[in-house]
């Protein structure tokens, strides 16, 4: 017999190239449409018709990083803008422009992409750098018809006479300038479908330091405000996230059971003042579901606690907390002050250092039992994602041995493979108060 020969490589790529050129063109567009426009591009290497395909995508994401140059990302994006305005219905564009040397091209595509009927979702970042005074001007979305999501950053909202965006349901701003505020005032209140406000400012902009805004909506659910003095009128609210910084700049009108609050600090602030905990305090003392995530926080609450009773959080059913392991002392008080907590994810993170030297990990002794862990308490995670520090074991025994409803302890920690097993035997071996409790490691 003779041998048979062996395809060739070219063969088998062509063979492939002629498969994927033979798919309906509906469903290699969905394919690409799936795809970060990049890679969507690269994938025209495969075939010639794809090539043909790709300008046709209803959407563009970019950034100027994906580029060896701005010439190279000018030429693209105005290539596909050429080829496809009329459908496209996602822009997102992170542009790094350090000089503005495209600063009013990219003013210009803004424009010419609001006005068009099909776009739906804007996000538009413009540089990184949130201490420059240069932002992109932007006057154009006040009457995008279409609009569902808009992302913005870095830019500079002119005034606005008129406001029509009937079906805006996501506004996101950070690091903008508004002339003044009733320009975002009127964008808010007039969003008659809007549902998640996001609106973030920066240190050097002391304007948002001394003047309110007043967020006034029957539709919105979410809120997240950063370093703004603001007024929430929002009887549909559902999920307020504030960023601190050193004082309480925000005033809920209606904030209630249903609402859940974040409290993040991204400045980590290590001593409040005496009115800044009064106040807050006051809120969540109204609500249900509570995110800190600074553990200064509960430092300095417990500060404010000792010149009275035990505080008493008789509404929280959900905590969520983040703790420095060298604090952690404080839990039996934090346990106590919530008499219904229902539900606990405790976040640990690594130690603060005082005066140049470390604190020891502390040896949590719980005195007594918080009446949460005997009538409530039916969920706890622990989160580690830093080494194992010591008294893990012990506090896990604890809420293991003295939790009588706790249906699932779930301890999302991190181990080396090799020390892993030694601690699965050890909580395996731990006796459990509830029948009932699943003890989940991952």
């Amino acid at each position: 017999m003779g041998s048979v020969k062996k395809p060739k490589l070219c063969d088998k790529v062509s063979h492939g190239a002629d498969r994927i050129s033979n798919l309906p063109e509906p469903l290699m567009l969905e394919i690409l449409a799936r795809l970060p426009t990049k890679y969507a591009v690269r994938t025209t290497t495969l075939s010639s018709k794809w090539r043909k395909i790709w300008p046709s995508l209803p959407e563009l994401d970019l950034s100027t990083l994906d580029f060896k140059n701005l010439e190279a990302f000018v030429s693209f994006v105005e290539r596909f803008f050429n080829s496809n305005m009329e459908s496209i219905g996602k822009l997102k564009l992170v542009i790094y422009d350090p000089y503005d040397k495209i600063k009013a091209t990219a003013t210009r595509w803004i424009d010419v992409v609001t006005s068009r009927r099909n776009i739906q979702h804007i996000e538009f970042v413009y540089n990184t750098n949130y201490l420059r005074n240069d932002k992109i001007p932007v006057q154009s979305i006040y009457t995008c018809e279409t609009l569902v999501h808009l992302k913005l950053c870095g830019v500079s909202l002119f005034n606005a006479e008129v406001v029509s965006l009937p079906c805006l349901r996501v506004i996101h701003l950070e690091s903008a300038e508004y002339r003044n505020e009733s320009t975002l005032e009127k964008l808010i209140s007039v969003s008659p479908v809007l549902e998640d406000l996001t609106v973030i400012s920066t240190f050097n902009e002391n304007r948002f330091h001394e003047n309110v805004l007043q967020v006034r909506s029957q539709t919105v659910k979410r809120i997240h405000m950063g370093h703004i003095r603001v007024v929430i009128d929002a009887p549909l609210l559902q999920h307020l996230i504030i960023d601190t910084g050193s004082e309480k700049h925000f005033e809920v009108i209606n904030l209630g059971l249903s609402t859940k609050l974040h409290i993040y600090d991204d400045v980590g602030n290590e001593v409040y003042n005496y009115v800044f905990i009064h106040d807050i305090l006051t809120d969540i003392a109204k609500v249900r579901d509570l995110v800190v995530s600074n553990g200064c926080f509960w430092k300095n609450l417990l500060r404010y606690s000792n010149l009275g009773p035990v505080l008493q959080f008789r509404n929280l059913c959900h905590l969520n907390a983040r703790f420095p392991i060298s604090d952690l002392e404080m839990l039996p008080t934090i346990l106590e002050s919530c008499p219904k907590l229902e539900s606990f994810t405790l976040e640990l993170v690594k130690n603060r250092y005082t005066r140049g030297e470390k604190k020891k990990d502390p040896k949590v002794m719980f005195s007594t039992v918080p009446q949460c862990l005997v009538t409530s308490l039916k969920f706890v995670e622990l989160r580690r994602g830093i080494t194992r520090y010591e008294g893990e074991i012990e506090l896990i025994r604890y809420l293991l041995k003295n939790s009588k409803i706790l249906e699932k302890l779930r301890l999302d920690v991190y181990y080396t493979q090799k020390t892993k097993y030694d601690f699965l035997k050890e909580v395996v071996a731990i006796p459990r108060c509830s029948n009932a409790c699943e003890v989940l490691v991952l």
